[in-house]
């Protein structure tokens, strides 16, 4: 850490490991914020964490509500570690260019959701492929991102760029 945190400081890194396990299931926490890594952790003026950056990018900012929302390398890291379907929404190949410009996701265009989504939930966007296309806020528990025909499914946050 190089902002000084300590591991038993006002929500060091084990702390946030333990949100990320609550949030997102056991071995999200080691999987975001792996011990032989160092982060950065920006405060705000209270000393709260705000954000969580690695060298490969923002990883989460840590809301008021005490709930984290992906940043796409805290993405990347999640699509790795957590089984799938957790924390997923499949979309195929006439979503993809769209959800990857950062537009938001229409149950009319999923093709499978993980089944423990609740809306408010920090969801990963995959492409039928299995490769993470962005990351974002679902708006329907995971039967209605399924079985409706109309209404967003996913806000999309960050979208990761065609290659």
């Amino acid at each position: 850490m190089s902002d000084g945190a300590t591991e038993g400081g006002l929500a060091g890194v084990s702390e946030l490991r333990t949100i990320a396990d609550y949030q997102f299931g056991a071995g999200a926490g080691s999987a975001l914020f792996p011990r032989e890594e160092s982060v950065t952790v920006k405060r705000t003026n209270s000393g709260r964490p705000q954000q969580v950056h690695a060298d490969g990018g923002r990883l989460v900012s840590f809301g008021i509500d005490g709930r984290f929302t992906l940043g796409l390398e805290g993405g990347r890291r999640l699509h790795e570690a957590l089984e799938f379907p957790a924390y997923r929404v499949i979309v195929d190949d006439e979503s993809e260019p769209f959800v990857r410009d950062e537009k938001n996701v229409f149950a009319k265009f999923v093709l499978e959701a993980g089944p423990d989504i609740r809306p408010g939930d920090e969801v990963l966007v995959v492409h039928e492929r299995g490769e993470l296309i962005a990351v974002g806020t679902a708006d329907l528990a995971a039967e209605g991102i399924e079985d409706f025909e109309t209404g967003m499914a996913v806000r999309v946050r960050e979208g990761v760029p065609a290659e």
